[in-house]
């Protein structure tokens, strides 16, 4: 009973010992001479001058999506070229469902501008389209703050 799993665990021990083997043979066999250069981070030769900002753009998921997308309309058009002689008439309308099903995306990701990299436009209001009534503190809630001590600018508290 457990001879038709000996293939298998012998696969596994010979695994985990190629693996340990590895590291142990570069452990003992990498050079080590680490400079200042090599212990610095690579940015495609290019010495960063600013912190990394802590989020991406969300145009950086945009475009993740739109690879995504359309990986998965390769994985789906691929099936469909191998069967399309025994598809026939269903298999043409089919396919053509999904691809204005994956093209209405792509245009929704591009008017929300997912390959626009560049700086972000501020459209520019008319002058009576601000009150000068609405500030952060008239339209802002600020929720929990109920039961909180307070300290007022004189030093007393509320």
């Amino acid at each position: 009973m457990l001879g038709q799993y000996l293939p298998l665990f012998a696969l596994f021990v010979l695994a985990a010992a190629f693996a340990a083997l590895s590291f142990v043979a570069s452990g003992l066999l990498a050079p080590r001479n680490p400079t200042k250069a090599k212990r610095s981070a690579y940015e495609c030769g290019i010495v960063p001058t600013k912190e990394t900002p802590e989020r991406f753009p969300v145009t950086f998921f945009l475009v993740a999506m739109i690879f995504i997308v359309f990986d998965i309309e390769i994985i789906f058009f691929y099936p469909y070229a191998v069967a399309y002689g025994g598809l026939g008439v269903f298999g043409l309308v089919a396919i053509m469902v999904f691809t204005f099903a994956v093209f209405e995306s792509f245009v929704y990701l591009i008017s929300q501008g997912a390959l626009e990299w560049g700086p972000i436009k501020q459209v520019a209001l008319p002058s009576g389209a601000r009150s000068p009534e609405r500030t952060a503190e008239s339209t802002i809630r600020r929720v929990g703050l109920e039961d909180r001590y307070v300290e007022e600018t004189s030093g007393e508290a509320a």
